[in-house]
């Protein structure tokens, strides 16, 4: 057992290079930290990410570390997920299609002692990618066309390590510590028709090694014998994560094809660091006998409090990459998700599956031009299917097809459909056998 939760913990670090490399297509993705990740597990993601309430003890609700108290004693459990997407971009006339495919996350728990759980994993936080150009005509006498090319990629990750604790029955409270990781590559390059027109370019850098600390609280109400209500409470401390953020601007001479470059970063006199939200969550979920759950989530991301690298030019020539206040907004999210089981411990497949669906509604962090950016809006249908063999009866796969819009007035629109698919294992190590 012992070799096996080593060799859980040796996954799990193998698997960050490849969560690393999960990808979108989004022009959104580059500003602020990028986009900021679908956190849920395979089961919650097909409820929307509903999470705060969830205190059920076959699954890693790592959204609130309360709930790995909840853990049952015979088992670990192993959670890993994927998800593949086609997303259409649209903008006037203008139409694009893309396809993604990415690990999401990878996470196992179990109880380590009586009403205490431990979970730990590597999960996502924000994600860039995007490649796109435009093209517009300079008023000269040569018509010279102007190609503004941006492309960027990277995104931020997390390895974290969590305890749940239940002091007394109905309350528990918990902590996750987590690594947080990652850097990003933005760049901006203008390009003329003209071959005597220099070129120059815009290159963004940040390489983050931090630290992530989030609370959890839920207390258990039994409303009566086969009706409980969970309130769920979380709290993620915002704080400096550094980063080393740098702007490169470089002057390629279109003759001699030399490239003159200059560096901003931090100094003494101007010190640069990303920084990370303070965030807030709130949730109830009521439980009918383990047959129907109807939750709902807020979430408050508190955005608008930090500051982020900024390049700016005067009028007079002079430029400077300094920290600026008011390029984000607070971040808020409502959640609804609901799951269904119509006969748990039946001998009917179909009536043993869970059903879910989930709708969910969040606001921008960030200004575009001077204007909010996009508002999102999601739906989610998802089933969990339980595998039966053998030995094990409780490991579930769990499905969900998610529609995601990103809009905002006069700027890009984009519809993605992804399909979400996660295993978890729940298998049965610290059960003693018996012989007879």
């Amino acid at each position: 057992m012992n070799r096996n939760i080593v060799g859980a913990f040796l996954l799990v670090a193998l698997a960050q290079d490849a969560i690393a490399q999960g990808g979108t297509n989004s022009p959104y993705s580059q500003f602020g930290l990028g986009l900021l990740s679908d956190q849920g597990a395979g089961f919650n993601r097909g409820m929307s990410g509903v999470a705060m309430g969830f205190h059920d003890g076959n699954q890693i609700n790592y959204q609130n570390p309360a709930s790995y108290s909840s853990i049952d004693s015979l088992s670990f459990i192993f959670d890993a997920g994927i998800s593949g997407q086609y997303t259409h971009f649209e903008e006037g006339s203008n139409k694009l299609n893309a396809k993604n495919a990415s690990f999401e996350y990878l996470v196992a728990g179990f109880r380590a002692f009586k009403h205490v759980g431990i979970s730990f994993g590597v999960i996502p936080f924000t994600n860039i990618g995007y490649s796109y150009s435009t093209t517009q005509k300079v008023n000269d006498a040569n018509n010279t066309l102007a190609v503004t090319s941006y492309k960027g990629e990277g995104g931020l990750h997390q390895t974290y390590l969590g305890v749940g604790w239940e002091p007394f029955r109905g309350f528990a409270l918990g902590v996750n510590g987590s690594y947080l990781f990652g850097s990003y590559n933005r760049t901006m390059t203008n390009t003329y028709s003209d071959v005597y027109a220099n070129s120059l370019a815009k290159r963004y850098t940040a390489d983050v090694r931090s630290y992530k600390i989030d609370f959890g609280v839920q207390y258990t109400a039994r409303l009566s014998e086969k009706n409980r209500m969970t309130l769920g409470l979380s709290y993620g401390m915002g704080h400096k994560i550094g980063g080393k953020p740098e702007l490169e601007l470089i002057s390629t001479n279109a003759q001699t094809n030399v490239a003159d470059t200059v560096t901003y970063k931090s100094a003494d006199g101007n010190k640069l660091e990303l920084e990370i939200p303070t965030t807030l969550g709130a949730g109830l979920m009521f439980n009918h006998n383990n047959t129907f759950k109807l939750g709902a989530d807020y979430n408050l991301q508190k955005w608008a409090d930090i500051e982020s690298p900024t390049y700016n030019k005067t009028t007079d020539g002079k430029a400077s990459y300094t920290m600026q206040k008011g390029m984000y907004k607070n971040r808020h999210k409502v959640t609804i998700g609901a799951e269904a089981c119509p006969r748990p411990n039946g001998r009917s497949f179909a009536g043993r599956m869970l059903y879910r669906a989930g709708v969910s509604y969040a606001t921008p962090y960030y200004y575009i031009n001077g204007q909010d950016g996009p508002k999102e809006i999601s739906a989610t249908l998802g089933f969990g299917i339980p595998i039966v063999n053998g030995y094990n009866n409780r490991s579930i796969l769990n499905i969900s097809a998610q529609w995601v819009q990103q809009s905002a007035k006069n700027l890009i629109t984009d519809n993605t459909f992804r399909i979400n698919i996660g295993l978890t294992f729940n298998e049965r190590w610290f059960a003693k056998w018996k012989l007879q």
